[in-house]
Formats: C-alpha cells, sequence, structure tokens
C-alpha cells in the first residue's frame, strides 16, 4: 500500500496548523486587549491531530518513527493546545467580569505561541 500521498497531505496540514498557531501569535503580540485565540485553537488541534496521523501512517508504511522525540513533540503540542484553551477561559472570564484580558491572556497566549516554536525546533534539530 501506498502510503506517500496520505503522508504529504497531512504533512501539508500539520504545517498549515503550525502557521495557524506561529502567525496568530506574532500578529498579537502587542496587543493589549481584543485577543483572538480561535485560529490559534484550531491550529493546536490540527498540529496534534496530524502530528499523531503523520506517526501512524508513516508506521504503516514501513518507517522507523523515532519514539522520544514524537514523545517530546506530542507533549509540547498538548501544552500548546492546554495554554490556549486556558486563555480562552480567562479572557470569557476577564470580559464578563470587566477586567484586563492582557493579564488574564497573555501568559497562557505567550506559553502556546512558545511552546510551538519549541516544537518546530524539535522537529527541525533532532535527528
Amino acid at each position: 500500500m501506498n502510503v506517500e500521498p496520505v503522508i504529504l497531505a497531512l504533512l501539508v496540514f500539520h504545517i498549515l496548523g503550525l502557521s495557524l498557531i506561529i502567525g496568530s501569535f506574532a500578529l498579537q503580540l502587542r496587543r493589549k486587549e481584543g485577543f483572538e485565540l480561535g485560529t490559534i485553537v484550531i491550529g493546536a488541534i490540527t498540529q496534534l491531530v496530524t502530528g499523531l496521523a503523520l506517526v501512524g501512517m508513516l508506521q504503516v508504511g514501513g518507517e522507523d518513527v523515532n519514539n522520544a522525540k514524537i514523545a517530546v513533540k506530542t507533549t509540547f503540542a498538548i501544552v500548546v493546545l492546554v495554554a490556549v484553551l486556558m486563555a480562552r477561559s480567562r479572557q470569557a472570564k476577564a470580559l464578563s467580569a470587566g477586567t484586563s484580558e492582557k493579564t488574564a491572556v497573555l501568559p497562557f497566549l505567550h506559553l502556546a505561541g512558545m511552546g510551538a516554536i519549541i516544537n518546530v525546533l524539535v522537529a527541525v534539530l533532532w535527528h
């Protein structure tokens, strides 16, 4: 069974998910309010799902995978997803309480963005 087309399609969506996270993070670094977190949530879910699917398809195709690297990358992907979900939760609470979004959202937004960047570094530099 030729799984290469599926792997390539998953890889494209994996990279698109990454661009949603890092692009949205970078665009919002200077914001004080009005954070758009939905795009980062979509990117984080896309990254996690396509990353796990990529590993599965590589194994189906008979490729060896570095399980330690996959564990580290999966952990960072989960951290990114949880961080952005926490940011959304804190944002909703801040908005309903009439307090500043900035202090509620920024720590988690930074954690999500930096977690995604570290995940890229792990992917590229760990051979």
